[in-house]
């Protein structure tokens, strides 16, 4: 399994094996044609509540984190999500500018403990490449 980390804005990759947006939003000023997607989990991203109270607030950032997780232990599709990418190489996509804080960083780190991997192979290198993990 490879787990990618993208900005939508990004251009696709053929790299990129199973693109999945993971914002509860559709970003704006991308089409979905042109997003090339192969999947739009909304139920995966945190809750509006969540969401909203973050705020993309850096200082926010520990708490966000922590509220997220908690979301993620009771998440049906959370779960779907972590059993699909046991087989599959994927790229979760979301919308947020900010390549650090941001709850796709979340997402698969919660992915990455569930299915027990541990080896990073990558970090943000530019905009077009994301941050690839690899379990």
């Amino acid at each position: 399994m490879m787990l990618q980390i993208k900005r939508i804005y990004d251009p696709p990759s053929p790299f990129d094996g199973d693109r999945i947006l993971v914002d509860r939003l559709w970003p704006r000023g991308v089409s979905k044609k042109a997003a090339r997607l192969n999947s739009w989990l909304k139920d995966v991203a945190p809750t509006p509540e969540l969401r909203e109270w973050f705020d993309h607030r850096t200082d926010r950032w520990a708490e966000f984190e922590k509220r997220y997780r908690t979301e993620l232990l009771h998440n049906q599709a959370f779960n779907d999500l972590c059993k699909f990418a046991e087989g599959h190489d994927i790229t979760l996509l979301y919308g947020a500018k900010d390549h650090d804080h941001n709850h796709a960083l979340v997402l698969a780190s919660a992915i990455q403990a569930t299915l027990g991997a541990t080896e990073q192979v990558g970090d943000f290198q530019d905009n077009s490449t994301g941050a690839m993990l690899r379990a």
